[in-house]
C-alpha cells in the first residue's frame, strides 16, 4: 500500500509538472523536471517521499513500522509529508466522513501571490479596492495544485455492488488519479476499468536498488510497467478504497465538482458527498502548515556531504508532527 501510495501521488506530480498528456519513452532523454520527480521517491532516508519517510510517518498514525497500512493511512501521511516538499507545493485534501466540502478546499488552495505575503509591500486598501474594480488581478489569490484523497468504504466485506457504476465514473473524470484499493493481503493501484474488470498496476516485484547516478539522473527502468497492467473483477475488490484527484487549477476543481454533482450525486446511495459549506458540527477547519518539528534534518538534507557528517547508524527521520 505504500508503494500504491507512492504511485498515486508520482502521477500527481507528473501532472503538475509535465501534464497529463505527457508519456514516458524508453531510452529518450527526460525533462529536468521528470528527473527530480524520481528524486522525491528514492528508497533513501532524505527523500522527501521514500518508502522510510512513509513508513516513519505513519507511525504518528498509529502504525508501527511493518504493520500493514489502509487507503485511509497512507492518504494521510502523504498529506503530512506534502507539508515539507516545497518544490512541489501541493495542497493535499483528505475528505473526513465520506464528505467533500467545496469551502475547506479553496480556503486551502487560495494563497496570495508572494509580493502580497508581507503587510509593508500591499498597497493601501484604497488602491487595492481600485484595482479590484478596474477588473486587474495583481493580488488575486493563486491557485495551489490540489491532490484530493477520497477514501472510502463501500460495503462491509464486500463491495456492494450499487457503488460500481458510480465508482467507474471516477475513473472517467479528466482530473482522476485513479484508487487505491486491492484485495484482502494485497494492495493495488487501480488506473481505470474495461467492463466490469478493474485495471490496477501491482507492486509486488521485488526491484534492484536504484540511486541517483554520477551525472545526476536516475536508471528509471524500474519506475514504469515492465509487464503488461493486469484485470480483476470489480466486485472481487477490497470495500476500502482511496479515490484520488488533481486539479492544477481553480477551474479544474470547478469542472470536477460539475462532474461529482452529474454523475456521483445523482445515485440514491451516493458513494461520497459533496458540499459547499463546512458543516457546523464538526471541528472549525484549519489549513494545514508546516508544523515546527523536532528533527535532525533527513527532509532537508540536499547532498551527501551533509549526509557524511551525520551519525548514519541514528534514525533521522521527522521524530514527531
Amino acid at each position: 500500500m505504500l508503494r500504491c501510495g507512492q504511485m498515486m501521488l508520482a502521477q500527481a506530480l507528473i501532472c503538475r509538472h509535465l501534464g497529463r498528456d505527457w508519456s514516458w519513452e524508453k531510452q529518450k532523454e527526460q525533462p529536468k523536471e521528470y528527473q527530480r520527480i524520481l528524486q522525491c521517491f528514492l528508497d533513501r532516508k532524505d527523500c522527501c517521499y521514500s518508502i522510510h519517510q512513509m513508513a516513519q510517518m505513519g507511525v504518528g498514525e498509529g502504525k508501527s513500522i511493518g504493520e500493514w497500512f489502509g487507503p485511509n493511512t497512507v492518504a494521510q501521511v502523504l498529506k503530512k509529508l506534502a507539508l515539507f516538499d516545497e518544490w512541489n507545493s501541493l495542497a493535499v485534501y483528505v475528505s473526513m466522513d465520506n464528505t467533500v466540502v467545496i469551502e475547506d478546499i479553496k480556503k486551502m488552495c487560495r494563497v496570495l501571490p508572494l509580493s502580497a505575503d508581507t503587510p509593508g509591500d500591499r498597497p493601501p486598501d484604497s488602491l487595492t479596492a481600485s484595482n479590484q474594480s478596474k477588473g486587474t488581478s495583481a493580488y488575486c489569490p493563486a491557485w495551489k495544485p490540489l491532490l484530493l484523497i477520497v477514501p472510502l468504504r463501500l460495503g462491509i466485506n464486500q463491495i456492494n455492488p450499487v457503488y460500481v457504476d458510480a465508482f467507474k465514473e471516477c475513473f472517467k473524470m479528466p482530473q482522476s488519479l485513479g484508487a487505491l484499493g486491492g484485495k484482502p493481503n494485497n494492495a493495488y493501484y487501480f488506473i481505470g476499468f474495461l467492463g466490469d474488470e478493474l485495471i490496477f498496476l501491482d507492486p509486488h516485484t521485488t526491484q534492484t536498488f536504484v540511486d541517483t547516478e554520477e551525472n545526476g539522473t536516475v536508471n528509471d527502468q524500474t519506475f514504469h510497467c515492465l509487464q503488461s497492467p493486469q484485470r480483476m473483477n470489480i466486485l472481487n475488490l477490497d470495500p476500502s478504497v482511496a479515490l484520488g484527484f488533481f486539479c492544477k487549477e481553480e477551474k479544474d476543481f470547478d469542472n470536477w465538482c460539475s462532474l461529482v454533482q452529474k454523475e456521483i450525486l445523482k445515485e440514491n446511495l451516493r458513494m461520497f458527498e459533496l458540499v459547499q459549506k463546512h458543516p457546523s458540527h464538526w471541528p472549525p477547519f484549519i489549513p494545514p502548515a508546516k508544523p515546527e518539528v523536532t528533527t535532525t534534518g533527513a527532509e532537508f538534507i540536499d547532498s551527501n556531504e551533509q549526509l557524511e557528517e551525520l551519525d548514519l547508524e541514528e534514525d533521522f527521520e521527522i521524530l514527531s508532527v
